[in-house]
């Protein structure tokens, strides 16, 4: 079963957080951009599993379908709708593999074990970078109206891709000490931004908390799911 739950993972990461565009998500109301984007989910189920008949799998594609119309349709906005949205997805996922735990014995790569723990690295690697920035993009939406912004065009966005992508490596290398002291980095160069008054000094400690909780949370996850998996082996994918 954690097999077909990997591959399925990895798929619906790579569907939601990677295939699906900001036109994609920008356009989404268009039925024919709903259906898009549920043809993109089963073919990315259909290619990680290794399968291209399965009815679990178009099963799994219609319910991700249903979900993202219920969300989309019903107006359902903010972070938790985002939350409820992926975790009923997950539900969705953990149903079909427990369901069906032998799609991926029975697919075109079940010989290949090692794809296994690189795509559950990749899928806490998605999860912390993209579906990170969306969720405290979220959070912090409310709060970026009250502040005056004077710095470059997207810089937040791309100070969080970069401190989510080194927890990410200091847990998944088992250097947790790395965070600490990127937490005391980053609070030495926001210093003189935050004392400037109350309200950026408020939404500076609340973004980088919960840009880092979320980064710290999904690395420990992705680190414990790829210790039920075969060993990650990197040599043998570059020789």
């Amino acid at each position: 079963m954690i097999e077909t739950l990997t591959a399925l993972l990895f798929a619906h990461v790579l569907a939601d957080f990677v295939l699906q565009t900001d036109w994609i998500h920008r356009h989404k109301r268009h039925f024919g951009v709903m259906l898009l984007h549920g043809a993109l989910v089963l073919v990315a189920s259909m290619a990680a599993l290794g399968h291209v008949q399965a009815l679990p799998v178009l099963a799994l594609a219609a319910l991700h379908l249903a979900i993202d119309c219920a969300k989309t349709y019903g107006k359902f906005k903010g972070l938790t709708a985002f939350l409820t949205d992926q975790a009923l997805h997950l539900l969705v996922i953990v149903a079909v593999a427990f369901y069906a735990p032998t799609l991926w014995a029975t697919g075109a790569w079940a010989d290949m074990p090692t794809l296994l723990p690189l795509m559950a690295l990749l899928s806490g690697l998605i999860a912390t970078l993209v579906a990170g920035q969306y969720a405290i993009g979220l959070l912090m939406r409310s709060h970026g109206v009250l502040i005056q912004q004077r710095g470059l065009r997207n810089g937040g966005r791309q100070i969080g891709l970069i401190e989510r992508g080194l927890i990410f490596f200091f847990v998944m290398a088992n250097q947790p000490i790395g965070v600490g002291f990127l937490i005391t980095a980053k609070s030495i160069l926001r210093f003189g931004t935050a004392a400037r008054d109350q309200k950026t000094a408020e939404y500076v400690i609340i973004g980088t908390l919960a840009s880092f909780a979320w980064a710290f949370l999904v690395s420990e996850a992705t680190r414990a799911w790829m210790e039920l998996l075969p060993p990650l082996e990197i040599a043998g994918w570059l020789a």
